[in-house]
């Protein structure tokens, strides 16, 4: 007798940016692409998330799933070779120095990562890196086939900043450029800023890591799974110039990410009410993959460090997470959050608990059919 063969159950996905922690959403990605019966809509990146989104998207439409399992390792591993990607080359023989910066230690030293953000303080890229030198650029071009992102089913929405504005850009799969992947990835201690119709931008996550409204306005579904890869909370006041730096990147990054929690919070709770009609705002269903305890223990210079082996321990970091969520969560698709936002991101369950969300039918609204976001 046949198995019963699991009905398709489609998501958008959201991945966060962190240079090559992004490893970790390599990972995660590679463990949900095993799984035929998960689909995917759409994908909104920042930074490495964005990277990984359109090489993703790549895949997919070059060789569907075992074609994106392919693309993203063939990336991660030209990442390892290329050098300084991420601002560091990684500790390892794979791992080129660049001329316009030393090469990552096998094993960080302190001083040296100190005196490195020290060196950016004094100094910006214009100056020490007057050509704009820029490894990963040669590396999105190899692996980001824009002609295959578009013609793909997947949608694909990359965020970057303005830096005269300090808005967000979405760039979508159909004016999706190697310079937008850029400009999503581009930190301004390190790269120049990357200029697209004549506006400089920098990182996507000072805007949105990642940006959610895409999703809510420009996709059919209703599950969104988050891949979270940035420590919300850290114990202790930090006490040293560079841990006090590292500490207010991280507020500041997850602080976009933070806002949109918010205001979905906001809603759900008004459909709990019964205030909103579900046919005009849409009541998302939000999941996460995350490992906070393991990503947190790593110090968040290791953003920087492209060594293989280090990666390889990212994906393995990743894989276990994704299976984790798959045994857990994974079966509440299509009908209930398994997120607590308000636990999670707010720190407000405990001062205003809210009710525990009821089960609802596995469906999704009608394609095609704009429903409006979150205010």
């Amino acid at each position: 007798m046949k198995a019963k063969r699991r009905p398709v159950q489609r998501v958008d996905l959201a991945l966060q940016g962190g240079g090559s922690h992004g490893a970790f959403t390599w990972g995660v990605l590679d463990r949900m692409l095993d799984e035929p019966w998960l689909g995917f809509d759409g994908v909104s990146g920042t930074s490495a998330g964005a990277l990984n989104a359109a090489v993703l998207a790549t895949g997919l439409a070059r060789g569907g799933r075992a074609g994106a399992q392919a693309a993203l390792r063939a990336f991660w591993e030209d990442v390892a070779r290329g050098g300084a990607c991420f601002g560091h080359a990684g500790g390892s023989a794979l791992a080129a120095p660049t001329p316009w910066l030393p090469a990552w230690p096998a094993a960080p030293a302190m001083p040296f990562v100190q005196w490195f953000a020290e060196f950016t303080r004094l100094f910006s890229p214009y100056q020490f890196n007057p050509l704009d030198i820029n490894p990963l650029r040669d590396i999105v071009r190899r692996h980001v086939e824009l002609a295959a992102v578009r013609r793909g089913a997947l949608a694909v929405f990359v965020n970057a900043t303005a830096v005269t504005t300090g808005r967000p850009r979405i760039f979508h799969r159909t004016d999706l450029t190697h310079d937008a992947l850029l400009a999503s990835a581009c930190l301004p201690q390190l790269f120049q800023a990357v200029e697209i119709d004549g506006v400089p931008y920098w990182d996507g996550g000072y805007s949105g890591n990642p940006a959610l409204w895409p999703l809510i306005y420009e996709t059919p579904s209703l599950d969104v799974v988050l891949v979270k890869i940035d420590p919300l909370t850290r114990p202790g006041a930090p006490a040293t110039p560079l841990d006090i730096h590292d500490r207010v990147n991280e507020i500041t990054f997850n602080a976009g990410l933070v806002g949109e929690m918010r205001a979905i919070a906001f809603v759900q709770k008004l459909h709990r009410e019964g205030r909103l009609d579900s046919g005009q705002y849409k009541n998302l269903r939000l999941h996460m993959v995350a490992d906070d305890e393991a990503m947190a223990a790593l110090p968040p210079s290791s953003k920087l460090d492209t060594a293989l082996p280090f990666l390889h321990r990212l994906h393995a970091l990743g894989r276990q997470a994704a299976e984790r969520w798959l045994a857990s969560d994974a079966a509440h698709l299509g009908r209930r959050s398994t997120l607590d936002v308000r636990r999670v991101f707010l720190g407000e369950s405990e001062q205003d608990p809210a009710p525990a969300p009821k089960e609802a039918p596995a469906s999704a609204p009608r394609r095609g059919r704009r429903r409006r976001a979150q205010p």
